[in-house]
C-alpha cells in the first residue's frame, strides 16, 4: 500500500510524514495522500505563506489542533525549507493517529 510510510511508532509517540502545500486560499486542510511508496506523504494545504517560518507555525498549531495534544508536543523533526516534512507528535498512539487520519490500520507501519 502506498502510505506505508506516513506514520510510524517512535518512543513516546508517532513521526507524520507531511507534503505541505503554503499560501492556500482557503483554510488549513488535509487534502489526501501525496505520492506512493516510499515518498508517501499526508498532504496539507496551508493557508499561511512559506515566508519565516509562517507556513511551519501554521501547520503545527494545525497538527495540535487535529491530534488534539499540546502544541509544544508537535516537534517539526526535519523539513524546516521543504515542503516535504517529518513532525514527531508526542503523545499520540499509532492507532489514535490512523484513527483520526482515517487510513487502513494495515497501510500505515509501526
Amino acid at each position: 500500500m502506498t502510505n506505508d510510510v506516513i506514520l510510524r511508532s517512535v518512543a513516546g509517540g508517532v513521526t507524520l510524514a507531511v507534503r505541505a502545500l503554503p499560501g492556500a486560499k482557503k483554510k488549513t486542510a488535509i487534502l489526501g495522500i501525496y505520492c506512493e511508496g516510499e515518498m508517501a506523504r499526508l498532504k496539507i494545504a496551508v493557508q499561511a505563506p512559506a515566508i519565516d517560518g509562517r507556513a511551519n507555525s501554521a501547520l503545527i498549531e494545525f497538527l495540535a489542533e487535529f491530534f488534539g495534544i499540546p502544541k509544544s508536543s508537535v516537534e517539526l523533526m526535519s523539513g524546516e525549507l521543504s515542503r516535504s516534512k517529518v513532525f514527531l507528535l508526542r503523545g499520540v498512539t499509532l492507532q489514535q493517529a490512523r484513527d483520526l487520519i482515517g487510513q487502513p490500520a494495515q497501510g500505515l507501519k509501526a
